[in-house]
């Protein structure tokens, strides 16, 4: 069904505005954590930014679940996104703690211009037909409603727990440029529209989710820092994950969890990925060829200098008497090879039996 087809229909074009009204919430609930801010309610300045992140994650989904997606939604939410999770996240924590800085509106713009350069780079990407199957996986860099949530981290601490060295100027300044770096970055982070819970683990949910529902009506603050904290460390997993699905594109169009058996059966199996890159492993390669060659005709010059030496009359070198003092044994037996004609029997050179190389056979005299 086609937007167009949803705009004929009776009722149609009133399905086709939801998308967009609730993107519109979105951006009057951001910018009223500046005004709740303003008047020094910073629990409302907080609740404002985390709606506006609720109704965020819905739009979307109400667009693509009515069919009712449109260019103009799409830029409507771009905009919206750069005023609620930029510009109001900014204007909150300089009217907090960094105006007592003299860098402090530096600070705020940092963060806005972070903003704005991440949605800017998510629109040229939305475009892009050479990603790969498994990039709609994941975000390139911090999405902008989770960067703002983890920039306000700071005040709602101190909410929590006072004031403390997380509510100092110098360190909030340090987070919010720490926080818009990671929303510029190429890090891969996870996306929750590929997220697909199996049926058996759907009850379990749903009562994680009342727990979770509790302990943010009773302690809202601290649910607020856990998320956080495991949003942020999530990164590392999700950056391996995206590594890992671009080193074995057999499984790009493989379910999520038929892929965590795939890779439990490579760790199982010990197919791990090499630790060095490719250029390294065929320069090594290539380095352990040249020096099993070099040994292979070292070996043979040695060989002819022995067989010249022993013709010419000269005793062949002695080498070394081995662990049981059994030089003598040793002599004897090279001279006595010798003087048969017989070949070498020197275990051969693992790099050269491994490469394939077999020595030269004219040893006979």
């Amino acid at each position: 069904m086609t937007p167009e087809t949803v705009a004929g229909r009776p009722g149609g074009r009133g399905v086709r505005l939801l998308p967009n009204a609730v993107t519109v919430l979105a951006l009057c609930s951001g910018l009223s954590g500046v005004q709740f801010m303003i008047s020094d309610n910073r629990v409302a300045a907080l609740a404002a930014i985390a709606l506006a992140a609720v109704f965020d994650a819905l739009d979307g989904r109400l667009a693509r679940l009515l069919d009712a997606t449109s260019r103009m939604g799409a830029e409507l939410d771009s905009l919206s996104d750069c005023v609620s999770f930029g510009v109001s996240p900014a204007l909150i924590l300089f009217l907090w703690t960094l105006d007592d800085i003299r860098i402090g509106w530096v600070v705020a713009l940092v963060l806005v211009v972070s903003a704005a350069l991440r949605l800017a780079r998510f629109n040229t990407l939305s475009d892009d037909d050479e990603a790969p199957p498994y990039a709609g996986e994941f975000f390139v860099g911090v999405p902008s409603p989770a960067g703002a949530l983890v920039a306000l981290a700071p005040m709602a601490l101190e909410i929590q727990l006072g004031p403390g060295f997380w509510s100092q100027p110098a360190v909030v300044a340090v987070w919010t440029v720490l926080v818009g770096t990671l929303m510029i970055s190429r890090v891969p982070t996870a996306s929750l529209k590929s997220v697909r819970v199996p049926p058996p683990l759907v009850a379990p949910l749903l009562v994680a989710v009342a727990f979770a529902a509790a302990a943010l009506v009773t302690f809202p603050f601290v649910v607020y820092a856990v998320a956080v904290a495991a949003y942020l460390l999530h990164i590392p997993y999700a950056v391996s994950r995206y590594r890992w699905l671009g080193r074995h594109p057999e499984v790009w169009h493989v379910p999520p969890r038929q892929r965590r058996a795939v890779r439990r059966a490579h760790r199982r199996l010990g197919l791990a990925p090499p630790g060095r890159p490719l250029r390294r492993r065929v320069a090594g390669a290539a380095a352990r060829a040249g020096s099993a060659a070099r040994n292979i005709g070292r070996d043979r010059d040695q060989r002819e200098r022995e067989r010249d030496r022993f013709r010419a009359g000269e005793s062949p070198p002695v080498p070394p008497a081995d662990r049981n003092g059994r030089g003598d044994g040793v002599r004897d037996g090279v001279r006595d090879r010798l003087r048969d004609g017989s070949r070498d029997r020197r275990p051969r050179a693992r790099g050269s039996r491994r490469l394939g190389l077999r020595r030269d056979r004219e040893d006979r005299p």
